[in-house]
């Protein structure tokens, strides 16, 4: 790493701002998308061999799903530690080292050992873990203008379902032919083929600095930085910065449950085989693809026209948490497997699509000489839900015992409407943005 690798050039000549993005751009998004896909494939793994981890260890589900939160002990630390190094570090090193370490961690528990050393294991990784999605999206944002972000930044989130999707059928046969543990390897190898591929061919973009964003030439750029770097604590004080970090908590707290206990509640809730629950876990995760792409269709539709984004972003995302807690409080009223599945799909796949609005909207509030603070403090606080929620339910199964699911997916849907319900009413960052250089 070289001294021009530390800091972004913040005085060098800004692209036009309606410049189209080149080949580079499109490259570096595709490995961005590849990055977050193996990212969720290394936190499914638990969750798809939640049976055969309890049965081979003795795990109560209350000890699964401690052990499962385990993973988020030292998630959002590092979250906040890396999104605020990001600003001054080249994400193209940050992003190389992270998945590094996600092969490295995964070795202890393939190796073999108890439940210290699976604990161990998943703390390490959610440490190299926690910075990924905002140090992604600062990544992949920085190649691309305010107004062209909602297409890469929704293609980045759509990463975390192609991961689960893909992965979940064939680790789930690695699972039940080979073992948990020779599913860790092949996640393991894949990340290090990655880190490969990300070293030949990974970039930062040309708006990362001030100059770039605000398409200013070099003479102007020094006035610029010097009214761009508000503080941390004013730009966390903005109610749109509360309001996108209340709302996306509620939606990670569902992203949370499917990647730990929606295999589990499939089987052993709903009476699916655990070969048909293997399948049926990417069903909301592939309905969340097309609800995220439609919501980035029409919120950058929405934005070209002029509309702002307190009403393309803000609003659309709320609606879509809305109708994800309508779903979800339906479940006690129907009847059969079927349509208590149909509404799973349905309810978590909504209440999940709000990361990208959640990033995009963040990166418009933030200047970039703090955007990697503020992305990924958010995603600190946000992922709070991750450590909570895996532990909640485990509690609740345990107690209640499969009655104990669906109390679960109840919380979730009274989480997304007060979540929907503060996207509605605080996110504007038109409003706050400029209200940081005051």
């Amino acid at each position: 790493m070289t001294a021009a690798d530390i800091a972004p050039r913040p005085f060098d000549e800004a692209p036009p701002a309606d410049r189209k993005p080149g080949a580079r751009a499109w490259i570096v998004t595709g490995l961005l998308v590849v990055f977050m896909m193996v990212n969720f494939a290394d936190k499914s793994v638990l969750g798809l061999a939640a049976d055969e981890i309890r049965a081979d260890m003795g795990l109560s589900a209350t000890d699964f799903g401690l052990a499962s939160s385990a993973f988020f002990l030292l998630f959002s630390v590092a979250a906040v530690g890396v999104g605020m190094l990001s600003d001054r570090v080249r994400p193209k090193w940050l992003l190389l080292i992270m998945a590094v370490l996600w092969s490295v961690a995964q070795a202890p528990a393939a190796l073999g050992g108890g439940l210290a050393v699976l604990i161990g294991s998943r703390i390490l990784l959610g440490a190299a873990e926690g910075p990924a999605f905002p140090v992604a999206q600062q990544a992949a944002l920085s190649w691309f203008p305010n107004h062209r972000r909602n297409l890469p930044g929704a293609l980045v989130t759509l990463g975390v379902t192609l991961g689960v999707i893909t992965a979940a059928p064939g680790l789930t046969w690695v699972i039940q032919h080979h073992g948990w543990r020779a599913a860790l390897w092949v996640v393991a190898g894949v990340g290090v083929v990655w880190a490969v591929l990300w070293a030949l061919l990974g970039a930062d973009g040309p708006y990362r600095s001030d100059a770039a964003e605000t398409g200013s030439d070099a003479a102007d750029a020094r006035s610029v930085i010097a009214v761009a770097k508000p503080s941390y604590r004013r730009i966390f004080g903005t109610r749109t910065w509360i309001g996108t970090t209340a709302a996306y908590f509620t939606s990670y707290w569902c992203v949370a449950l499917m990647v730990v206990w929606l295999p589990s509640y499939l089987h052993n809730g709903l009476g699916h085989s655990s070969a048909a629950s293997g399948t049926l876990v990417a069903l909301p995760w592939a309905f969340g693809a097309v609800v995220l792409l439609g919501q980035a269709g029409v919120t950058g539709w929405l934005m070209r026209r002029g509309v702002s984004s307190r009403w393309a972003r803000g609003r659309v995302g709320g609606s879509l948490l809305l109708l994800g807690a309508a779903a979800c409080l339906a479940l006690p009223l129907v009847d059969g497997t079927g349509a208590k599945t149909a509404l799973l799909v349905i309810g978590f796949g909504l209440g999940g699509s709000f990361a990208t609005v959640a990033a995009v909207t963040v990166a418009e509030l933030a200047p970039p000489a703090r955007r990697g603070g503020a992305l990924g403090t958010m995603n600190a606080a946000v992922t709070t839900a991750g450590l909570i929620a895996p532990a909640v339910v485990g509690h609740l199964v345990d107690s209640r015992g499969t009655t104990g699911y669906e109390s679960a997916v109840l919380l979730s849907g009274a989480l997304l409407l007060v979540g929907g319900l503060a996207a509605f009413t605080f996110i504007d960052p038109a409003r706050d943005a400029p209200r940081l250089h005051a």
